[in-house]
């Protein structure tokens, strides 16, 4: 079976599928090829059974797209992408308008544009009421593209969230925004850090299945 070979100090073998449907296989530096080897063989029923999955998943990616009329996700609810004469582009608490004649592409470009003002309007002020509740000061609120995280906080206290967290439910982002602004008093996910999020929201724990729930739809649309 063919795999990408990473080393380095790490004191595990770790493998992995990537998004590209290959197999990476990280391994410490002591560690030998020929016992990566069978240990790969041995897992080999696991890794064809996530490479055929990673495929389909591939499959349904290669072919989203959108297009007027279609439904898509803010906070939790479906809107349709609508047609309006005109240049702008934006929601009108019914649907994503945008100009007409649009090709595809851009219709998604314009679908994120109003996606990433979205996001900036509303989780900033969410942030602002959490940061009062909580006795926090982030130092700055951004919006970013990330895809494999929905927020983050760096060491200087600025929070940072993935535009897509605009399409959870309401009280997911709530969530997400009182995870990162937890992090302001613990840079970790010790067990006072939980207690902080536990304390502001006592059933995280379903949030967390929600976010899970919706990167397992986004992992089969192309948002690129």
């Amino acid at each position: 079976m063919n795999y990408t070979l990473l080393r380095s100090n790490r004191k595990t073998i770790a493998i992995r599928i990537t998004e590209k449907g290959t197999v990476e296989v990280r391994a410490p530096y002591k560690i030998s090829e020929s016992e990566i080897d069978r240990l790969v063989h041995t897992k080999e029923t696991w890794i064809m059974e996530h490479l055929e999955a990673r495929k389909q998943i591939n499959e349904q990616k290669s072919t989203f797209s959108l297009n007027y009329g279609d439904s898509v996700l803010f906070m939790g609810k479906e809107y349709p992408i609508c047609a309006k004469s005109g240049h702008s582009v934006g929601f009108d608490g019914s649907c994503f308008y945008m100009p007409e004649n649009l090709n595809d592409q851009e219709i998604k470009f314009a679908v994120i544009q109003i996606y990433k003002m979205l996001a900036k309007n509303v989780l900033t002020d969410k942030v602002i009421k959490y940061a009062r509740i909580m006795l926090v000061i982030p130092t700055a609120v951004k919006i970013n593209s990330a895809k494999t995280r929905w927020g983050s906080c760096s060491g200087k206290n600025s929070i940072n969230f993935s535009w897509r967290l605009i399409m959870a439910q309401d009280d997911i982002i709530d969530y997400v925004v009182i995870h990162e602004l937890a992090h302001i008093c613990e840079h970790n996910h010790s067990i006072r850090f939980w207690a902080i999020v536990e304390n502001i929201l006592p059933d995280y724990k379903e949030k967390q299945e929600g976010l899970k729930i919706l990167q397992r739809r986004l992992s089969k649309e192309d948002w690129d």
